[in-house]
Order: structure tokens, then sequence, then C-alpha cells
């Protein structure tokens, strides 16, 4: 046994994350790259270290090598120590048989081995496609104060996009009474953020208890908390007040980066108070040459900008050639725009090129009909060649462009 653990934290990143597309064909969602140095994990990773968890597992499956490699020892969050620190933890073979983690609720249930190793009384359930900062531990000290078997944290939504939401509906001392998932007519705009934290005997108990079930879909949201509701366990909804995004569509994710030039927008990454911590690689400083024209942008190390970038969200070691215009754009890690290209409301993945003369993504108000209106996307590793147009809403894969 080591050193007990009052908390644990369990990170749910092996989701495909589907709706990305060909960012995440060949990489886990929560290495996705975010806001010009951070990996989506860097959130949920920093939380944890920001709100004194020190002991977290990181539940991998789908598309895992560069995601491993880049937690590492976990050195950078300060979650590399020798009783606690950052674990990896991917399905594995027992019983002579291969078990895939089948569900969010099954991929816990896998680890309680891992979990029973730190005696925990909490158990932090976290997912790694969010952007937000919070502190966990006032989370905690709440579920400890209503004396609860499991909190889950609510964001409030406009009530008009409430039917989009699981919703929780709740009593006055916010004690949770009915799971509403994406009702058509909403009782509240309390949306689950899929952040739970349990007291580790009652959720151990409902975890053995689905497992067994053959009729279960091993998911938190559709079995094991309506299970423990209708069980009658206490529980409560901690209302969360700051900015959180679900990056789990190419919109939201566009979104998000665009938020951080917004000065209107909450989500400050120079808070020194709340730092969010990343593994980065050493660049030389960015270069600007004379010129150049930057408005309004996040240009990373490494970056080389001779042409015209405004609203944009440029990632290390990216090239920007004299007569490239980038507007209302991210570009990734490695990515070159090449002269006289004209990249807009899009997203160009890592160490992508777009050629020379090649328009990619349009403005919306250019739009005749606004059905057709969407962020355009080059996959990672791909080649647009010279004078390409790529319409808004296409989705370009590496592979398709070598046929």
């Amino acid at each position: 046994m080591l050193p007990k653990q009052e908390v644990v934290a369990m990170l749910l990143a092996g989701g495909q994350g589907s709706r990305l597309g060909v960012l995440t064909k060949n990489l886990a969602k929560p290495a996705v790259p975010f806001g010009g140095k951070y990996r989506i994990i860097d959130f949920p990773l920093s939380n944890c270290v920001n709100s004194g968890i020190e002991t977290v597992g990181v539940l991998t499956q789908y598309q895992p090598l560069e995601l491993n490699e880049y937690i590492g020892s976990g050195q950078p969050w300060d979650l590399d120590s020798t009783n606690a620190g950052v674990h990896i933890l991917p399905p594995y073979q027992r019983n002579k048989r291969s078990d895939w983690y089948k569900g969010t609720a099954n991929a816990i249930c896998q680890n309680i081995p891992f979990i029973e190793r730190y005696n925990p009384d909490y158990v932090v359930v976290l997912s790694g496609d969010h952007i937000y900062k919070m502190d966990y531990s006032q989370m905690v000290a709440f579920h400890k104060e209503k004396d609860a078997a499991c909190t889950i944290a609510v964001y409030e939504v406009p009530m008009e996009e409430a039917s989009r939401f699981g919703i929780l509906n709740t009593r006055e001392d916010d004690s949770i009474y009915e799971f509403d998932e994406k009702p058509k007519v909403p009782k509240s705009n309390k949306a689950s953020m899929g952040i739970y934290v349990f007291s580790w005997d009652k959720l151990k108990k409902y975890l053995i208890a689905d497992d067994e079930d053959p009729k279960s879909q091993n998911d938190f949201g559709k079995n094991v908390l309506p299970a423990m509701l209708e069980a009658g366990e206490r529980m409560f909804a901690y209302r969360f007040e700051g900015y959180w995004k679900d990056v789990g569509t190419i919109e939201s994710l566009w979104e998000s980066n665009m938020d951080l030039l917004d000065p209107n927008v909450s989500l400050d990454l120079n808070d020194t108070e709340w730092k969010i911590y990343s593994r980065n690689p050493v660049m030389p400083a960015h270069y600007v040459a004379k010129g150049a024209k930057v408005q309004n942008s996040l240009v990373a190390e490494g970056c080389n900008v001779y042409g015209e970038i405004d609203f944009a969200v440029l990632f290390a070691g990216v090239y920007v050639a004299p007569g490239a215009v980038v507007k209302d754009s991210i570009v990734m890690p490695g990515a070159r725009i090449e002269e006289g290209a004209v990249v807009q409301y899009a997203i160009v993945a890592e160490n992508s090129v777009v050629g020379a003369n090649s328009v990619v993504g349009e403005r919306p108000e250019a739009m005749e009909n606004k059905d057709d209106w969407g962020v355009a996307v080059i996959g990672p590793g791909c080649t647009i060649a010279p004078g390409t147009v790529v319409p808004p809403k296409a989705m370009i894969d590496a592979e398709e462009v070598d046929k």
C-alpha cells in the first residue's frame, strides 16, 4: 500500500473524438493542440496540480501513442513524485482475455486496483476534452459539507440551449432529484459538465454492481448515476461560474481558440495564480519580418511571419510567407502557409503545407447561402497544391491528397 491520498483523480482520455474528423484520425482528442502552446489535456492536469491533487490516473485507449509521449513522467505539471504523480492507465489483458474499456464507468471499474493502492476517501472523475480552469479542492469541500455520495459540476447555459445538454434538476439546497438527458422542454438550465466527485466507498459499490449487469452500457451518465439516484443516495450539483468549453467539435475547438483573442472572455492564460502548464519544445523566439502585419493574434515560439495575420492563433514553428494572409484561423505546430495563400476561418493542422496562391475557407459574410458556411480543416501532414481552393466546411485528409 502506498501512502494514503485523500483524493485521487481519474482522467478519462480514451475517447475517439470522431466529431473532430481528421484532427483525431491518428491522435487522441486530449492531445489535440490548443491556444498556441498547449494540448487540451493540459487543462485538467494543471487543474489537478493547482488544486493540490497529487495522484492522477489517465485512462487512455484510442490512438494513445502521442498522448502517452506528451505526458511522459508528468514533470511539466509537477506530477512526477515517487509515491504519487500521473499514471497512464491503458486497458490491459486479464483472465486470459483482452478487455477494452467498454464505457466511462467500465474504464474506472477496471482500474479499481490502482485506486485502492492509495486508499482514498474521494475520487474525482474528469474528462480530457474540456477547456476550463477550476479548483477541484473547492468542489471536494462542497461534497464534504453536503455529506454527499456524488457531486456533479454544473454550468448554467442559456435556457434556449438547455435542450442540447444533460440537465440536472435540483432542489433549493442543490440536491439532485432528476436527470434529464437533452430534454425537449427543460426544467432548468443546469448542464452537467461531466466532472464528478464521489465518496470512494460508494462509487466502488456501484461500479462493481454495474459491471456485473450484462444489460448495462457501463456509462456514468446512462447507468451509474441514475442507479445512485434511484437508490436514494445523496447527490448534489456544484455550480461552476468560470469559462468552460467542451471542444468536442470543429466549431467549438475553433471558437475556444478565438475566445483567447477576445478581451471580453474570461479565459486568462496569463494568470500567474492559476498557471496552465504544458510540455513545449525549446525553440527560438518568434520572428516578425519588416513589412509583415500582425494584429490581435497569438504567435508562439519559433514562428516566422512575413505575411499578414489578423485574429489568428499560430503554434510553434509556423511559417507565414510574404504575401500570405491568415485571418480568423488556427495554424498548428510546424505548418507552412506559402506565398500568396489566403487562409480564413480555418484550422490548419500540424506539419501541413498550404501551397502558394491557395485559398482555404471563406468569410461567412461572403456566402450567399449561410448554411454552406463552416470552418475549413486541413488535416495533419497535408500538402495542398499551389492554387487549390478549399471551400468552407471542407475537411482535407492527407491520405486522400496523396492518392
